[in-house]
């Protein structure tokens, strides 16, 4: 079994800052990559940020405003969020790409989403 544990959504004001965490948890399995997707009312759920060993990207409209980072010992990542627009308020769901150990299957898995509210 495989689980994923979000926090740290909430309201901010335009311009302000948020930062989200994953803790991810499964036996027999390894991680391959985790990453941050963002839905917003209406709209498809787009990739927000990703990370793969030592190699991130970004969408472009948050490039240079949010940092993902990942702490291997707490198989936990992080989504930093600076210079909050109110065109990234939207569920932010954390997503992870596990193996499982032994074999080349890969499969990914999904957080319950946490919601992001930026004020203009």
């Amino acid at each position: 079994q495989v689980q994923l544990v979000e926090s740290g959504g909430g309201l901010v004001q335009a311009g302000g800052s948020l930062r989200l965490s994953c803790a991810a948890s499964g036996s027999s399995f390894s991680i391959n990559s985790m990453g941050w997707y963002r839905q917003a009312p209406g709209k498809q759920r787009d990739l927000v940020a990703a990370i793969t060993g030592g190699s991130t990207n970004y969408a472009d409209s948050v490039k240079g405003r949010f940092t993902i980072s990942r702490d291997n010992a707490k198989n936990t990542v992080y989504l930093q969020m600076n210079s909050l627009k109110s065109e990234d308020t939207a569920v932010y769901y954390c997503n992870v790409r596990w193996r499982r150990l032994g074999t080349l299957i890969d499969f990914p898995s999904w957080g319950q989403g946490t919601q992001v509210t930026v004020s203009s």
